[in-house]
């Protein structure tokens, strides 16, 4: 897996002084434990992501050093007990190992030394899917939303070999593991993904031959490792909550009004509920309506009511959490529109309060339907058309304050906006061509902000002036899912890629880009006003994150 953190277990030396004793720091108030990052090389080292896990605990907690290699935990972040300590430095490995025993009313202390890392394939396990697009030659390959591209970079298949295995994958749908493909069923979806272009896959094949490990024991071209934190970027505590099912795919994460976390299962028929407080999961299962079919989840929102929504894909339903009594229902697609193929990527209903009407769409034909929650009956718009009659494939979804729907076209440049009451649509195109508007959501401003995954960048439209403003985020290949603002006014985003999440103040125009301490292939993103609080879904290592910035 890439970026992998390094792993450590023997305890460290304790100070026995009282967290009331000046152990303390002005961000985060009394310290449990805390030391210095230093390698032979760079001496003391900035950026370095250091993480304790208790043992026996679902919790991880992880701070970054500062710009003297310091580090430190807030007391209230770690209870007493005998903790794990991992770091996360590209370049770099743990060779010793390290834990610390955190008692009540004293310190801990633990400084880590770190050796460069010489191996070549040490470093290559080290790669995010972004560093390895940034080093791979041409513009690099983009097939990471199922797996890593390790599983490429570090394959010996031949081109031969790549024209069986492409066309294969493309069989399988995007809820699928290497641990537990979902083949989709014949039909149109089927038929759309698998390759037609003999040349073309001819093409990639070759392409994929040439950047992996067919042609001897090394990689052609140089790797190329991202700068570590810095800065700003390294004032954040992360929190890391395992789930249970080691084989759940958290698709999306939101919170709701009472703290918890809500995820969605992408090839599980679960919806999850997480108490961050106890790191205490709840799954709900749901019903399996298609058994040949794909199974799991994509996008969960809540109401104002506080009940938990969500789209329940190749199953050709909408489900629903009360929030509540936890009572579950499932309002399947008419028959009648259903094919092998229907697909309820997305689920709308956030206003919902306004007439009563839960937004959602059929990824297959690009429809858009509209449920109504007194009579639990659907209503069918069609297709949405840009002013030259192409379909705006409406991945991203978002309802406004009126209940008007904006769909995003993630195979154009285009946004619509659909009036509730006249079904009148609009089309505003994006100023960069290309730019895939993914998915995104109005912010407290009124606007409209999203995510452009193919101009690597994070976008704003103006529903009064309607006109589009664009951001370009720094760093190459993070190719952003999803997009939110806060109420502060800060814009925030996630990578596919990276591993990192980009937090944008939109007035001057900074970025802050966090490493996360694992991998993530980060979708849907959220932040919790409330809490001052951004979650994550890490879609492929079963785990829900919390950001918190410190600054």
């Amino acid at each position: 897996m890439g970026g992998r953190p390094s792993m450590a277990v023997l305890t460290c030396t304790l100070l026995c002084s009282p967290h009331a004793d000046a152990q303390t720091t002005a961000d985060m108030g009394p310290v449990a434990l805390r030391g210095t990052v230093s390698s032979a090389q760079e001496g003391a080292m900035e950026g370095v992501l250091v993480s304790a896990k208790k043992t026996g605990s679902t919790i991880t907690t992880t701070v970054a050093t500062d710009e003297k290699g310091h580090y430190a935990f807030p007391a209230s972040r770690l209870q007493p007990g005998h903790y794990v300590i991992a770091v996360r430095a590209v370049g770099y490995s743990l060779n010793e190992t390290k834990a610390a025993e955190i008692a009540a009313d004293n310190v801990a202390s633990a400084d880590i030394a770190l050796e460069k890392v010489t191996d070549l394939h040490q470093l290559a396990d080290q790669l995010t899917n972004g560093e390895w697009l940034n080093s791979m030659p041409g513009n690099g390959f983009g097939c990471a939303d199922c797996h890593t591209l390790q599983r490429i970079v570090n394959s010996t298949h031949t081109a031969d070999e790549w024209m069986e295995v492409i066309p294969r994958m493309a069989t399988y749908s995007n809820g699928s593991t290497p641990a537990q493909p979902q083949p989709l069923v014949p039909g149109p979806r089927q038929a759309n993904e698998a390759p037609r272009n003999q040349a073309q896959l001819r093409r990639t094949a070759e392409y994929l031959a040439s950047i992996n490990l067919s042609k001897g024991p090394d990689w052609s071209y140089p790797l190329k490792p991202l700068p570590r934190p810095k800065g700003r970027a390294t004032h954040v505590i992360i929190t890391t909550y395992d789930l249970p099912r080691p084989e759940a795919m958290p698709h999306d994460a939101i919170t709701t009004p009472d703290g918890h976390a809500w995820y969605s299962d992408f090839g599980h028929q679960f919806i999850g509920e997480l108490d961050p407080q106890t790191g205490q999961v709840t799954d709900y299962a749901f019903p399996t309506l298609k058994p040949d079919e794909p199974k799991g989840f994509l996008e969960i929102e809540s109401d104002p009511d506080g009940n938990v929504w969500g789209a329940g894909m190749y199953q050709g339903l909408i489900a629903k959490i009360d929030g509540k009594t936890k009572a579950l229902s499932v309002y399947p697609i008419p028959r009648e529109w259903q094919s092998n193929s229907t697909q309820e990527s997305m689920v709308a209903p956030q206003f919902s309060n306004i007439d009563g009407k839960v937004w959602a769409n059929n990824q297959d034909d690009h429809s858009i339907l509209r449920l109504d929650t007194k009579t639990g009956k659907f209503e069918n718009l069609g297709q949405v058309k840009t002013v030259g009659g192409q379909t705006i494939v409406g991945y991203g979804i978002s309802p406004d304050q009126h209940n008007n729907l904006y769909v995003l076209q993630f195979r154009g440049s285009e946004i619509g906006r659909i009036d509730a009451q006249t079904k009148e649509l609009k089309i505003y195109k994006t100023p960069f061509p290309a730019s895939r508007p993914r998915r995104g959501r109005i912010g407290a401003d009124g606007n409209l902000w999203f995510a452009e995954f193919g101009a690597n960048a994070v976008a704003m439209f103006d529903p009064k002036t309607e006109t589009i403003k664009e951001w370009l985020l720094p760093i190459k290949h993070s190719n952003p899912y999803d997009v939110v603002r806060n109420a502060k006014g800060d814009v925030w985003t996630g990578s596919e890629y990276t591993d990192r999440v980009t937090r944008l103040d939109p007035v001057t125009g900074e970025f802050v880009d966090y490493l996360m301490p694992q991998e993530v292939n980060i979708r849907r993103v959220f932040f919790d006003d409330a809490r001052n609080e951004f979650w994550i879904g890490a879609n492929h290592s079963a785990a829900l994150l919390k950001v918190e910035p410190l600054d």
